[in-house]
């Protein structure tokens, strides 16, 4: 399965990590989380000659969905745009992907725009890149409907803003819950295998081992 192929782009002031994920053989693939810079985000899909055929979003943060509604208009130009699903984060986002224009505002974020999902994801769903299979396993805690995709024959997860490289996820937010986060962490993701590598979303990734090992909100 080494066919998968990946590419992260850091978009908008957030250093948000926009991730493409695309099968080799058969250059089909899959953006998980334009939260902007969707012109950039394109140029690098058609740089790279990938047929992409889902949006995927892990949670509701603008900086994470601002830029999907933009990126499909511009990946289907000239064609049905519901060829280019949205999918995901679980419905218990719903609130924040509602409100996304209301708070690039307030951050001074120009061309972020609201989005409504054509599927809400689930604990226990799947999603196909190619080949290869996506597991989605709903993890709270950042936000009520935060979803993580991992793939088992590669190793490789995809854990939006649950665990860093050195930190966890921010839940100083009024929907946000440390309790809930780590239990997501500790229930959800270390139990897939310290071999497993993650990409997240901000910053370098790493290993569930290595932060098991060496993380302080995970050690002890």
């Amino acid at each position: 399965m080494a066919s998968l192929k990946v590419a992260v782009v850091p978009v908008t002031a957030f250093q948000q990590n926009c991730t493409i994920l695309w099968d080799s053989a058969s250059m089909r693939g899959a953006v998980i989380d334009p939260g902007g810079d969707a012109e950039r985000i394109a140029r690098a899909i058609a740089e790279r000659g990938v047929r992409v055929e889902q949006i995927l979003l892990t949670h509701g943060h603008l900086d994470h969905a601002g830029g999907a509604a933009e990126l499909r208009e511009i990946l289907t130009a000239g064609q049905d745009a519901s060829a280019l699903p949205i999918i995901g984060p679980d419905e218990r986002d719903a609130f924040l992907l509602a409100n996304i224009e209301q708070q690039a505002a307030i951050y001074g974020l120009a061309g972020l725009r609201d989005v409504t999902p054509d599927r809400w994801l689930s604990e226990g769903d799947t999603v196909d890149i190619g080949p290869h299979r996506f597991e989605v396993l709903h993890c709270p805690g950042h936000t009520p409907g935060h979803v993580v995709f991992f793939c088992p024959a590669v190793r490789l997860a995809q854990v939006g803003d649950v665990l860093f490289q050195g930190s966890v996820g921010r839940t100083d937010f009024p929907y946000g819950d440390h309790a809930t986060l780590m239990r997501s962490i500790r229930e959800k993701l270390l139990p897939l295998g310290d071999d497993v590598s993650f990409i997240c979303g901000h910053g370098p990734g790493s290993t569930l081992g290595a932060e098991r090992r060496e993380n302080p909100f995970l050690r002890g």
